[in-house]
């Protein structure tokens, strides 16, 4: 197994990756697994477990979900070090205080198993209560003075046991906490409720940073402090047991969006693992530089396809550009992209993979789960702007381009094309993901299908896949779903105090109020909320609370809920590149070099298309494969050509430069071809016919001119 900071290097490609760029393990999950042997099996062990339960032994929603994420928190806890301070004799001071944890926290665990199971019932604390929060609330801070690069952490293995003590009670009294939690909840379920969700916490920090754990913390102090808030923000209250054993339910951390996570996302999670494990991943990278290095730009439009590709299946936009962006960013500098421009670029199409089928990370399970929307009917509205979306960022790159007069790679620097043409049989498991949902195999079958289509294929090609390599693999897997078990389970607070509180319904009635003025301003307040909520949380946790406060707003205005939940998913996604905290263009300006809020600003140039058509959709639900045949094509058609001119208006570039006056009648006119509607189609068309005369004879004029005044 390689180590964390190694990356698959590129045939015939003369490039090697950067040795500047050192990607740590704790701060990634894409790259091989790596660690002690034991913890690598039980990485391995949990995920196949999964798998059986997804296959073969079904098991009831709660029972599944504790045992997904307590078994995931425990994992997490001993593949993610907790470190996090530096301090005076830290090694030896962290590892006294591990030890002390971890005593505490083998003390908790046997309490729990010898108490006596009638006080566990009553009111009030209990030995194993006192124990649980006690030994939580020392421990973990114990876990931030570990010294980082030790493999033995006791500290750390404290955690995975309170992790574990927690999910056994949660299973062996599930029966009674459905009936009384969030109503009548004893002390001990509010103690054990406290410390699950402490725990979760966290991981969530150590997989995804403070972001996530700070919306979350502030989500909670509202559903007590509610009672002193102004306006639309107040709201009765809530005692600490009712609160806090509510967000362990199926309308909190156990709910849709975990439940999701459980399901779906753990299944494509492996079939990721595997794709990685037998080369695919590497061949799409290589296929993308075949396909468009030699174009100018070439490094640019290999980041858009290869990105896009290994976007769609992967649930983390900053995990998508660390991985892809290894190879691409250092390759566009290097051909004469700035370094923001490239971080920009690269961070845009990682983004954008989340909003391209058939997988689309996770939101479309999420989305089919939330709305009741059949998952292919999803896949399929998906289709057009998916594919707006990368053609926007691909004329942006080639504008850009043409600009600065770049050039592509040249021949010897690139893959050798018919090789990787004797191997598309690598893209295989994709078609046959795709036509097994078209079939109308259930999501779990098509993507237990398709993972095993991965080993069969990978048999074809140098790196079969034998137990060994098929260990590895779902041990890869088992770390690379940490961080969306922890963030799909965070979101669940959010949306438990959402619910408990009443706030989403508030929101609802602010924008039924606004569109009482303009439909249109409601759609735009709709959007920024959705940004503001989504910005430094990662794209499921983002659509997850987005869909809780938006979108039955929106469905309350008249906007079809396929159409609604789109909207606040394409904002969800593309608040990560959105200023002033956007996470994938940090990871991408961490790569390149440059000045984060520099690459921010140039992503969300560069994404500036998946800002627009959402609101086109809104009124011109084609886009979406809401109409008639002739409807869906022309809107797909006249889309297109607006995409063209507003990548040109944004770039400044028509066949040359463009000046302030071309520019605005560029963006005009691409407004009018995208709205939808014989009108304005018929509008732009003319004015897209008239641009395209004036900058074309303009520049026959310039070329006459210059022959004349030559002669």
């Amino acid at each position: 197994m390689k180590s964390s900071s190694e990356h698959p290097s590129m045939d015939k490609s003369g490039v090697t990756e950067p040795a500047a760029i050192d990607i740590d393990a704790a701060d990634t999950a894409h790259e091989t697994m790596g660690g002690p042997k034991l913890i690598v099996a039980a990485s391995a062990l949990y995920v196949l477990l999964q798998l059986l339960a997804l296959n073969l032994y079904p098991m009831e929603a709660w029972s599944q979900r504790i045992l997904h994420m307590t078994g995931g928190l425990a994992l997490g806890a001993l593949i993610f070090s907790g470190a996090s301070y530096r301090v005076r004799g830290g090694s030896r001071t962290g590892t006294a205080l591990g030890a002390v944890a971890l005593l505490m926290s083998v003390a908790t665990a046997a309490s729990y198993l010898l108490v006596d199971r009638t006080l566990l019932d009553q009111p009030g604390m209990n030995p194993f209560s006192w124990l649980l929060i006690f030994t939580t609330l020392t421990t973990i801070p114990a876990t931030w003075l570990a010294n980082r690069g030790q493999s033995w952490r006791p500290a750390d293995i404290a955690v995975a046991i309170l992790c574990l003590t927690v999910g056994g009670y949660l299973i062996e009294y599930l029966d009674m906490l459905q009936f009384r939690a969030g109503a009548f909840p004893t002390t001990t379920d509010a103690m054990v409720s406290a410390a699950a969700i402490a725990l979760l916490l966290e991981i969530t920090r150590r997989t995804t940073g403070m972001a996530m754990v700070i919306i979350a913390a502030v989500f909670v102090v509202y559903a007590f402090v509610g009672p002193w808030m102004p306006g639309i923000l107040q709201h009765e209250g809530y005692d600490f047991a009712r609160l806090i054993s509510y967000l362990l339910t199926d309308n909190g951390v156990l709910g849709p969006t975990l439940g999701v996570s459980a399901t779906y996302l753990i299944l494509f999670i492996v079939f990721a693992a595997f794709l990685q494990a037998s080369g695919a991943g590497d061949y799409f990278v290589k296929l993308a530089f075949a396909v468009a290095g030699h174009k100018r730009g070439g490094p640019a439009k290999v980041a858009v396809l290869a990105s896009g590709l290994m976007g769609t299946i992967n649930g983390s936009s900053a995990g998508n550009v660390v991985s892809t962006g290894a190879f691409t960013i250092p390759l566009m500098k290097k051909v004469g992209y700035k370094p923001s421009v490239a971080g920009a670029i690269e961070a845009a199409a990682s983004s954008g993979g989340q909003i391209l089928p058939p997988i689309m990370g996770a939101g479309a399970f999420i989305m089919a789960d939330v709305t009741g929307i059949p998952y292919t009917d999803i896949v399929m509205a998906a289709v057009i702007p998916g594919i707006l979306y990368f053609l926007s960022v691909y004329f942006m790159v080639d504008f850009e381009a043409s600009k600065t007069g770049m050039t592509g790679l040249a021949k010897d620097q690139l893959p050798d094309r018919a090789k990787l043409m004797r191997q598309l049989y690598l893209f295989s498991p994709i078609i046959i993901l795709i036509t097994c949902l078209v079939m109308g195999y259930s999501v779990i079958r098509a993507g237990t299908l398709s993972g095993l289509s991965v080993i069969v294929v990978s048999w074809l090609g140098a790196n079969a896949m034998g137990p060994k390599r098929i260990f590895h693999a779902l041990a890869l897997a088992g770390k690379m779903a940490i961080p969306l078990i922890s963030v799909c389970a965070t979101a669940g607070i959010i949306v438990g105090v959402i619910s408990i509180t009443g706030v989403g319904l508030r929101f609802s009635a602010i924008l039924l109020a606004v569109a009482d003025s303009s439909q249109l301003l409601a759609l735009l307040f709709a959007m920024v909320i959705s940004v503001v909520l989504g910005m430094g949380m990662p794209t499921t946790a983002a659509y997850a609370v987005a869909a809780a406060v938006i979108a039955p707003g929106l469905t309350q205005l008249g906007i079809e809920p396929l159409v609604a939940h789109f909207f606040v998913f394409f904002f969800a996604v593309m608040s990560a590149i959105t200023p002033p905290v956007a996470l994938a263009a940090f990871a991408g300006a961490a790569i390149s070099g440059a000045n984060s809020m520099q690459t921010g600003v140039q992503a969300f140039k560069i994404g500036i298309s998946a800002f627009l058509v959402p609101f086109i959709f809104c009124f011109n639900p084609a886009l979406l494969m809401q109409g008639t045949l002739i409807e869906i094509v022309m809107a797909a058609i006249t889309a297109t050509i607006g995409i063209y001119l507003l990548s040109a208006a944004v770039q400044g570039w028509f066949f040359d430069r463009a000046g302030p006056l071309t520019r605005l009648l560029l963006l005009l006119t691409s407004i009018l071809m995208i709205m939808g509607g014989w009108e304005t189609d018929l509008a732009g068309a003319v004015l897209t016919v008239a641009l395209f005369v004036w900058k074309k004879g303009g520049s026959y004029r310039d070329r006459f001119t210059a022959k004349v005044i030559s002669k």
